[in-house]
């Protein structure tokens, strides 16, 4: 059945390698298997979702072009329909999630990306208009998406933290920077947990900064297996608790959501 309501858009960052991609594909491909319209974006100027959603290289729509991009006063919106710019710059993923890649350096000493961040921003911008869709984006390892406005137009910003020091850093680094924002909410998931004491660290982190704290998901040797077969892990190893804790993440993102695409 399919979903007509007010769409969501879910950003997901974190320090580099805490499973940011495997969560958001996994997450999207989950998310359109109950039914509903899901666009993942690849945010990353590294871009690796592709692969992590079931979509090879050689096959992935051309990244977006910073041409779909009008500066106006109250930020970037596109030149296009939002609508328009799916069908044209995007890839019909497993499951029918759709897939949008943003664009990343084809030349050393080219400058900065500045254009490629804000034709994101004005993707995930239109899309709070696209009625009955939910996005997911995957977002690079830094804090820059949120100084430059990229994840602003965002829902829920969701913050990896797996349990070790560097890690949380890197969250209470983004948590305090999307505080300055109108992103609505932030929450944080705990991610490859072992042990009690790996997710009462997270707790306790968490508590202390104000955070809500909103899945916490096991450690997994099924997604370093994998990766190194270039699978996604909801093919490689669709039994898995991994698999299994990330469709209850997104119960608690979307919960009325995802009862109304069943």
């Amino acid at each position: 059945m399919s979903w007509n309501g007010p769409p969501v858009r879910v950003a997901v960052a974190g320090k580099g390698g805490a499973g940011k991609t495997t969560i958001c594909a996994t997450a999207a491909r989950l998310l359109a298997r109950s039914g509903l319209r899901v666009v993942a974006i690849d945010g990353d100027t590294n871009p690796n979702l592709n692969a992590a959603i079931g979509v090879d290289a050689a096959d992935a729509a051309p990244f977006l072009p910073t041409s779909l991009v009008s500066r106006r006063f109250d930020g970037p919106r596109l030149t296009a329909p939002v609508d328009e710019v799916l069908d044209r710059h995007s890839t019909l993923a497993p499951d029918g999630v759709r897939l949008v890649r943003m664009g990343m350096p084809q030349h050393a000493d080219e400058g900065c990306l500045c254009s490629a961040h804000a034709t994101v921003s004005a993707f995930l911008a239109d899309l709070g208009a696209a009625a009955g869709t939910v996005t997911v984006l995957d977002l690079e390892a830094s804090p820059e998406h949120l100084s430059r406005g990229t994840a602003r137009h965002c829902d829920v910003l969701l913050l990896v933290a797996e349990p070790y020091y560097r890690s949380l850093e890197a969250v209470r680094l983004q948590a305090s920077l999307a505080a300055e924002t109108s992103i609505d909410r932030v929450a944080v998931v705990a991610n490859k947990c072992r042990q009690q004491s790996d997710r009462d660290a997270i707790e306790e982190f968490c508590g202390r900064h104000r955070l809500e704290l909103v899945g916490i998901l096991p450690w997994s040797d099924a997604v370093l297996d994998a990766d190194a077969e270039t699978r996604p892990l909801l093919d490689f190893a669709p039994d898995d608790a991994l698999v299994a804790a990330v469709g209850e993440l997104v119960g608690a993102l979307v919960p009325d959501r995802v009862e109304a695409g069943v």
